[in-house]
């Protein structure tokens, strides 16, 4: 039977501007965020999680398909969620201009999953379920519809202060926006909710997923001018892109230019500049 059990009251209200949040950076997140990496990190984590070819698998908060098309590639059959309509339709353009048929993508709140207990061999989110208003009602939802003996696969951020482009980017906007302080620390943004791994494991474990692993990796970003940073990271989430939504078109080229000293003096004489952030994978058993 289909049961979807909520902890946390989200209110239709809130529910609808998360997804419009997700709605007005789709497109850009997908031209700037989804292709970065030459997908490295994702096809790291489905080694950790021993993805097949003819196992099903699922993408909870999958974006355009930075987790989904590299598990298609592995001849999983994937079937991919998102909470955000314009984030669905890029990600089965993507799948089309593959010719991948394996894949099925649709609107989907990842609280509440729409799939009976025990369909996938592997339920999977990369930098998705992290930003949860519930985090744990978001995992709680992905153990439910793993197959006993399946594995959940988490991949998130590790600490703030060691995420290189995030500290660029603050510094930046602290040298041009007066009185900007950075990001909350206690608590931390959401998708730094899990960014200590005793946390990952606990949040896992609380769900009752076994045998825990975590495993160090890192995600590498290059960056040849201060615009393609900031097109990177504004349009990498909502939380940035709000955080910069009243900027004038001043502060906005100054940060630019700010970035822009930065990265060249980090690639020195050798563009791209390569800025790095400490990600943890997590797999559990059901």
């Amino acid at each position: 039977m289909k049961t979807k059990n909520k902890t946390i009251e989200i209110s239709d209200q809130e529910l609808q501007s998360i997804q419009n949040g997700w709605n007005s950076i789709a497109e850009h997140y997908d031209t700037f965020v989804t292709p970065t990496g030459n997908w490295a990190l994702p096809n790291e984590a489905l080694r950790h999680a021993d993805l097949k070819p003819g196992m099903s698998f699922l993408d909870v908060a999958s974006g355009s398909g930075a987790l989904s098309l590299p598990a298609a590639r592995k001849g999983a059959r994937v079937h991919a969620v998102d909470l955000s309509p314009v984030m669905i339709k890029c990600l089965q353009k993507r799948a089309a201009n593959e010719k991948i048929t394996d894949l099925e993508a649709q609107v989907m709140d990842g609280h509440a999953l729409e799939f009976e207990d025990n369909t996938f061999d592997i339920s999977g989110s990369q930098f998705g379920v992290i930003l949860f208003p519930d985090l744990k009602q978001g995992l709680r939802e992905m153990a439910r519809v793993t197959k006993p003996g399946g594995r959940v696969l988490m991949v998130a951020y590790g600490p703030p202060h060691e995420v290189e482009f995030l500290g660029v980017f603050m510094q930046a906007m602290k040298s041009v926006v007066p009185g900007f302080t950075g990001l909350p620390s206690d608590p931390p943004p959401l998708p730094f909710q899990v960014a200590d791994p005793i946390v990952l494991r606990q949040r896992m474990e609380e769900v009752g997923l076994k045998d825990v692993q975590i495993y160090k990796s890192s995600e590498k970003l290059e960056f040849n001018s201060g615009t393609e940073m900031w097109d990177w990271v504004v349009h990498s989430n909502p939380i940035p892109a709000m955080l910069v939504k009243d900027l004038t078109n001043e502060q906005v080229s100054k940060i630019k230019h700010h970035l822009d000293q930065q990265i060249q003096s980090i690639a020195g004489n050798k563009l791209p500049a390569v800025l790095s952030a400490p990600v943890h994978i997590g797999i559990g058993i059901k």
